[in-house]
């Protein structure tokens, strides 16, 4: 991507090298997010992160404590690219709410080593990034790109962008609605209708990633050879089947709550190629037709 001279958000919290204590849970933004692959814990197991988010088994109190912490270079890198990355998220999104007489409240960037408090519990870094609605703040330790590349092979500075930018899509769906709305309704259905319902969400954050990396390029022509393909790769390797099938050998699509490699790779692909906030229901729609 082409960075040079982007300015940096000032909407940054940098928690990094304190301690935020014992476990919890993660993806707030939706059952679970992030990009993604907030998975290893708990999407391999067949689980759903919003399951534990919604029951509230999340830690009471924790007390940050502060430790002697001295970030690499590559980790000081990475910090300032995902403050430029939220800041062309800030920029994105405020025009497009503005476009269609709405006002765009960003949220805010939590850099976190370890684990960390958040207004929806405790989150561990193994359980990848995430979005809380209860702070409105996207929350990731930025060991998880590195992670990405070992684990996944999914390498390459606008798949990282991808991460943030799906994220910042979950809070869009907040404020819009449609994440509250959709939460309320995952309390009062089954466990595989939830879990739809959570692909649902899941897709369409992966489309709003889409519009912003669309738009972000109309603005600042941040786009180069070969950065597309990097986030449909990454895409494609965070769907559930693709983790589940590394991970055990096998896949469960009942148990699915993300969406499969060709799913977030289609929804991602068309908010890339239409740029349109109009474009991304992935609730009309039958569930087979995703």
């Amino acid at each position: 991507m082409r960075l040079d001279g982007r300015r940096e958000s000032s909407n940054v919290d940098d928690r990094r090298g304190r301690s935020g204590g014992g476990g919890g849970i993660m993806k707030a933004g939706l059952g679970t997010g992030g990009v993604i692959i907030v998975a290893l814990l708990v999407w391999l197991t067949g689980g759903n992160p919003l399951d534990v988010l919604m029951s509230g088994d999340t830690m009471s109190s924790v007390a940050g404590t502060e430790t002697e912490y001295t970030p690499t270079q590559q980790e000081e890198e990475l910090a300032h690219f995902s403050r430029q990355i939220l800041a062309g998220t800030e920029d994105v999104w405020s025009e497009i709410f503005r476009q269609n007489g709405l006002e765009y409240e960003a949220p805010r960037l939590v850099l976190y080593t370890g684990s960390v408090l958040s207004g929806c519990g405790g989150a561990e870094a193994s359980m990848g990034p995430f979005y809380c609605s209860a702070d409105k703040s996207v929350y990731i330790d930025l060991s998880f790109f590195m992670d990405m590349r070992r684990t996944l092979g999914a390498d390459g500075d606008f798949a990282y962008a991808y991460v943030i930018a799906h994220e910042v899509g979950h809070h869009v769906q907040n404020l819009l609605g449609t994440l509250p709305k959709a939460h309320e309704l995952m309390s009062r259905q089954s466990e595989t209708e939830s879990n739809h319902t959570s692909v649902r969400l899941e897709l369409q954050a992966d489309y709003y990633a889409g519009v912003w990396a669309y738009h972000d390029n109309r603005m600042f022509g941040s786009l180069e050879d070969g950065d597309l393909e990097e986030a449909l790769d990454a895409a494609r390797k965070i769907g559930d089947d693709y983790l589940q099938t590394k991970a055990r050998g096998y896949a469960q699509p009942e148990t699915f709550n993300h969406g499969t490699s060709a799913q977030r790779h289609r929804w991602l692909k068309k908010g890339l190629e239409t740029g349109s906030l109009s474009g991304g229901d992935t609730f009309s729609m039958p569930y087979s037709s995703l």
